[in-house]
């Protein structure tokens, strides 16, 4: 079974670019400046951005559906970049050292089941949630924050 995870494209960052901080602030969003690494992380690049680092925090609808599962938080990413990062039966930098809460849906946009997945687990986390016929993608959060991460699904080359 092959999986992949793709960020989110960077066209989610271009009302954003150029932005003032009072134009940023009146679409809901805030400049950030990253003070550490790990703690940024790029939703697009799925790495965490470097101390110095500037990115965007904003309100993001992850899981846009027509289910009492539709879900929205806030999200870190950077403006600039060309390509969404995309990793195929490869787990993205951002997953390094978090736990990982796993909520893997049906093709109905219903949760089927969910799984926490500690540091170093994820690739085992997601294969387990995939053998379950009826997972068609996993939603990955972070467990403490609760915030987005990456969507995770099925791939067939």
């Amino acid at each position: 079974m092959t999986y992949q995870i793709t960020g989110l494209s960077p066209d989610i960052v271009k009302p954003f670019e150029g932005a003032t901080a009072e134009e940023l602030s009146a679409m809901g969003a805030v400049p950030m400046t990253a003070t550490g690494k790990p703690g940024f992380p790029c939703r697009i690049s799925l790495e965490d951005a470097e101390a110095g680092e500037e990115l965007i925090l904003f309100h993001h609808m992850s899981h846009d559906v027509d289910s009492p599962y539709r879900s929205a938080y806030a999200i870190f990413a950077r403006t600039g970049l060309a390509a969404a990062a995309q990793y195929t039966d490869a787990i993205p930098p951002v997953f390094d050292g978090r736990t990982l809460g796993m909520r893997a849906f049906g093709s109905d946009a219903m949760l089927k089941t969910a799984k926490l997945s500690l540091p170093g687990d994820a690739d085992r986390s997601i294969r387990e949630l995939f053998e379950l016929d009826e997972v068609a993608y996993i939603d990955v959060h972070n467990a403490a924050h609760g915030c987005f991460v990456a969507r995770v699904e099925r791939f067939e080359p």
